[in-house]
This record gives C-alpha cells, sequence and structure tokens, in this order.
C-alpha cells in the first residue's frame, strides 16, 4: 500500500488512464472488426475512420507508432482492393 499521499494520488492516476486506455483500445478494435468486414464504398469510409482513431491513439500514447503503421498498411491495402 501507498505510504504517501503523492504515492496514492498516483495510483488514483493510473487507475483512471489504465481505464481510459482500456476503453480506446477496445474501441480500435471495433473499428478494425468493422473495417475487415465492411464492403465497398463502405469498406473505404470505415477504414478512413480507423486510420484516423489509430493515428489519435498513437498522438495519446495508447498504442505505438509503427503499430499503427502496420495496421493501416494492411487495413488499407484490404480496404481499397475490395473497393
Amino acid at each position: 500500500m501507498a505510504n504517501t499521499k503523492q504515492a496514492q494520488k498516483y495510483i488514483r492516476k493510473t487507475e483512471v488512464r489504465t481505464e481510459r486506455n482500456r476503453n480506446e483500445r477496445s474501441r480500435l478494435k471495433t473499428l478494425a472488426k468493422r473495417a475487415r468486414t465492411a464492403e465497398g464504398e463502405e469498406g473505404t469510409k470505415v477504414a478512413r475512420e480507423y486510420a484516423s482513431a489509430l493515428d489519435k491513439a498513437v498522438k495519446r500514447g495508447v498504442i505505438h507508432a509503427n503499430k499503427a503503421a502496420r495496421q493501416k498498411s494492411s487495413i488499407s491495402a484490404k480496404a481499397f482492393a475490395k473497393a
């Protein structure tokens, strides 16, 4: 258990950040699934939305930049091949 007020505050902050990151990662997984299964014009639209969400997640430090680049490349190849 934390011994100081600062340590207790740090624990509270960590819990809030963990929950925020968990929600963001869950949202990314949902968008990825939608982008993989969408067809035609809808697929292109969802792929753009997913790419935007990945960029925002990188900016917030939720995921690594290389992971986002890899996923954007993969999803764009699939989405624009279908369109």
